[in-house]
């Protein structure tokens, strides 16, 4: 990747028209070349995790300039859900294409679900859970990897019921595991969890994410409420992790997404809050310190990285749950990108916007 180019937004879903808010989607890019974009659309009246939505995708045949109007992917009441939301799509290493969603059936249950597709997205297969043990387990949006060796790797977090009873309340305090799979889906096995070691935490380790890096390691990460993202490697295929320490990424408690390039290089887009680690200072306002929003590029062993580039800063908005896709002279993000001004939330509007990379 040379000389990237921030270039104009492609797309602009403002909540409104009965749709409450557009957040947390993936792309994928089909056989004929085509650009699949697939994200949640709350329909209901709320643009609260907790309200209803649905899946929807829309098109694009030149390379993210243009697109589609918005279809229908899967409805909530196909999956008697309260929700289907935080898309994954992922080519996988046999051809076929996967869906992952988030399945919300209350705080005591929420699950990523798989979904296959043999015809480049036109219909997919019965859900199958990728999450053994019940419970709220959040994964975000363009999460889900395949490894080299074609194990699958979900990462996630665990957060318990406070209550027991028939509507029990959520717990901010996460801790980040990963699920694997080694049979495209049809078993799924999960590794330890990672814990935050603070006492005074109110996050723990949320909303992770992981990548393979050019040596095989796995490199994870978990947004917090300590300043930065915290990070944790395993070279095992994700059944072990080694203990969680700060990284180099000073965050507010915000995703960071890392995308690995077919060059082998890494691709991470987050809100920084200071100059580096230990230097944090407390978010304040509505979006909760969620801009700027940035870009840079690592090697391949996420060791180095370049200067930031600033893809969006304006200060009464929020940007947060990139979904960042390859093209060969392009990078695709769509990310939340909600105003104080013109939006009810920062998590209600979603853009999408084309990165030219070459000269």
């Amino acid at each position: 990747m040379s000389g990237p180019k921030v270039d104009a937004i492609a797309v602009d879903l403002a909540p409104g028209d009965g749709f409450a808010r557009h957040s947390e989607g993936a792309f994928a890019t089909l056989a004929d070349g085509t650009v699949l974009f697939v994200w949640s659309r709350f329909d209901d009246g709320s643009f609260h995790d907790n309200a209803g939505a649905d899946l929807v995708a829309i098109r694009s045949s030149d390379g993210g300039v243009t697109w589609s109007e918005p279809e229908l992917v899967l409805s909530r009441h196909d999956d008697d859900a309260i929700n289907v939301m935080s898309v994954s799509l992922l080519r996988l290493q046999d051809g076929r294409l996967a869906l992952f969603h988030l399945r919300r059936k209350g705080f005591h249950d929420m699950r990523l679900i798989m979904r296959i597709s043999d015809d480049e997205g036109r219909s997919w297969s019965e859900g199958r859970c990728c999450i053994p043990a019940i419970g709220y387990h959040v994964t975000n949006n363009d999460r889900v990897i395949q490894l080299s060796s074609g194990r699958l790797v979900v990462p996630a977090a665990f957060h318990r019921a406070r209550d027991v009873g028939p509507e029990p309340s959520f717990d901010s305090w996460a801790t980040t595991y990963f699920s694997f799979s080694d049979d495209l889906g049809e078993t799924w096995h999960e590794s330890r969890p990672s814990v935050l070691p603070y006492g005074d935490s109110r996050s723990g380790m949320q909303e992770p994410g992981v990548v393979e890096l050019a040596d095989g390691t796995l490199w994870g990460w978990a947004r917090t409420d300590q300043g930065s993202q915290w990070e944790m490697s395993s070279r095992d295929g994700g059944e072990t992790w080694s203990v969680p320490r700060p990284s180099v990424f000073s965050s507010p408690r915000s995703p960071l997404s890392v995308k690995r390039l077919s060059s082998g290089r890494l691709v991470a887009v987050w809100n920084p809050v200071a100059a580096g680690p230990g230097q944090y200072r407390p978010p304040s306002g509505w979006n909760d310190g969620r801009t700027p929003l940035v870009l840079a590029i690592g090697d391949g062993q996420a060791t180095e990285w370049t200067d930031q580039i600033v893809l969006e800063d304006d200060p009464d908005s929020g940007y947060c749950y990139t979904a960042i896709h390859e093209l060969p002279d392009a990078l695709l993000l769509a990310y939340c990108a909600g105003s104080a001004v013109h939006d009810t939330n920062c998590l209600t509007r979603l853009r999408i916007r084309r990165i030219s990379t070459t000269t």
